[in-house]
């Protein structure tokens, strides 16, 4: 593998360091589909180019979120994200196993 390619795919704790926030942090929110990140076994592991883009784009959505005010107190819309996952038998997280 080069070294390229090495530096590209981050560790749970290489992540933390990068993010400079604590690895309990940053798996609650990959669970919860806020941060992109894959599961292989027990390790999770993060593209840097995917967090690089959601570093990027996460300002942009939640400014317009609240800006908009839409969906921001609504009380159905984690019971809504579930629902759609489930009907294209799919987890938030993609979870793989070698």
């Amino acid at each position: 593998m080069t070294m390229m390619m090495t530096d590209s795919v981050l560790t749970m704790k290489e992540m933390a360091s990068y993010l400079k926030i604590p690895e309990e942090k940053i798996e609650k929110q990959v669970l919860q589909g806020k941060i992109p990140g894959r599961r292989i076994e027990d390790e999770w592991r993060f593209l840097r180019v995917a967090i690089d883009e959601w570093l990027r784009s996460y300002d942009t959505r939640t400014i317009l979120i609240s800006q908009s005010g839409a969906l921001s107190d609504d009380e159905k819309i984690d019971e809504l994200r579930m629902n759609i996952y489930s009907e294209r038998k799919r987890s938030e997280t993609e979870d793989f196993i070698e």
